[in-house]
């Protein structure tokens, strides 16, 4: 086990708190997005809980992993669903780095004449 999610998120979750009680307008306005996001419409609860977990490895994110596995979990998702939304974690992310290889091979090619 790479990180213990289950240990994780309660701690991840207190320190939160800490910090909504340090800056709450901050912690209010992130509150009343997330929960926006959330509303069912469209998409179901399984799918979007999918969606913010590839968002989460793209992002780099160990607290949203954490709280969007147990989410897509407790939403009925598959290990197979998983597995399938984060091959597209990987691809974009693959094909993140062929771009930015693109420009970064072209602004070394415009400083080096």
């Amino acid at each position: 086990m790479l990180i213990d999610s289950q240990d994780y998120a309660p701690k991840l979750r207190e320190a939160i708190g800490e910090l909504g009680a340090a800056a709450p307008a901050t912690l209010a306005g992130f509150h009343a997005l997330d929960g926006a996001a959330a509303r069912a419409g469209k998409l179901d609860t399984r799918t979007r809980e999918l969606i913010a977990l590839a968002v989460a490895v793209t992002t780099r994110c160990d607290g949203c992993i954490a709280l969007h596995s147990a989410a897509a979990a407790r939403a009925g998702a598959s290990r197979e669903e998983v597995a399938e939304a984060l091959s597209v974690a990987i691809a974009l992310n693959a094909g993140a780095a062929l771009v930015y290889s693109a420009r970064a091979l072209d602004a070394f090619g415009q400083q080096s004449g």
